[in-house]
Parts: structure tokens; C-alpha cells; sequence
């Protein structure tokens, strides 16, 4: 399961980029429409901004499964390992609970607005909230992965400790 959530990752980090990608040769080439030749690309700002909104939330995806979002475990690391455990089960459920709460309500977004068509390009706003449906899938099942290694055992003290040490020192 562990190299499955580590290939999805690798995919989605291929996707970033070339949402990325995209959003520097329409934002760049609109500037260069504008001011070189007074004209611009019509959908550029409304595409740009939906790529950086799947960009954020894809990202988040990776981030999630690397331990790579900001945390404070200052008291978790002095506690023994069963107080590990206790923490990391609840902040695990209480995780699961709002990602729910964000995978429910992107569902209905979704469903709501799939018929309504965004002003400049045409696409339907579904595809907008839809990413709010993939991080909280994606993000439902790598909680779900981690929660079951400790719950069974077959994570480590170190594991149970879901806050990754920053590079820099």
C-alpha cells in the first residue's frame, strides 16, 4: 500500500508541474500580449487562478503523505510511546472528521455547480470544486493508511511522531 500512496504521489507531483508549467506560459504570454501587442489571452486569469486551486490542493495531497505540513510536536516527543499512540489516534480521527466535512461539502458544491459554465472559458465550475472531492478522497486514505500501521502495530515510536523535521537547521 505504502509504494501505491508513494506512486499516486509521484503522479500528482507530475501534475504540479505541469499545472505549473502552464500557468507561467499563460500568465507570461497574456504579459507579453498586452503589452507588446495590445491584445491578450481571454481565458489566461481565469485558468491561471483554477490551476493554482488544483495546484494548492494537490499539493497538500503530497504534503500530507510525507508528514510535510507545519506541526508542533514538542509534547508528543516527551511522552512515552502508549502517549504517542493516544495523540496520534485522536488527532488521526479528528483529522478524519474534518476531512470529511471537506469531502462532503465539495460533493455537494460539485454536484451543485456542475451544470454552471465559468464566464471566460466555457468549463463547467464542477471541475472547479471537483479537486475538493480528490483531496478528500486522497487524503481520507493516506489518513486511513497511517492510522491503521499504528493501530496495529506496525508502526514505529518514531512514526507516531507526524511531524517531519525541517531541512533546515
Amino acid at each position: 500500500m505504502a509504494r501505491i500512496l508513494d506512486l499516486y504521489c509521484t503522479l500528482l507531483k507530475g501534475i504540479i508541474a505541469a499545472c505549473l508549467a502552464v500557468m507561467v506560459v499563460l500568465v507570461f504570454g497574456n504579459v507579453v500580449l498586452r503589452y507588446g501587442f495590445n491584445s491578450g489571452i481571454a481565458i489566461s486569469e481565469e485558468l491561471s487562478r483554477w490551476l493554482l486551486v488544483w495546484l494548492t490542493f494537490l499539493g497538500a495531497v503530497v504534503a500530507m503523505r510525507e508528514h510535510a505540513h507545519l506541526g508542533v510536536d514538542s509534547l508528543v516527543r516527551m511522552l512515552p510511546a502508549y502517549g504517542k499512540r493516544i495523540c496520534f489516534i485522536v488527532s488521526y480521527v479528528l483529522m478524519l472528521f474534518a476531512d470529511w466535512l471537506l469531502l462532503s461539502g465539495s460533493w455537494r458544491q460539485t454536484i451543485i455547480n456542475i451544470d454552471d459554465r465559468a464566464p471566460a472559458t466555457g468549463l463547467s465550475l464542477g471541475i472547479f470544486y471537483g479537486v475538493g472531492v480528490i483531496f478528500g478522497v486522497s487524503a481520507g486514505v493516506i489518513l486511513l493508511y497511517d492510522l491503521f500501521r499504528v493501530v496495529s502495530g506496525q508502526a514505529s515510536e518514531a512514526d507516531m511522531v507526524a511531524v517531519r523535521e525541517s531541512e533546515e537547521h
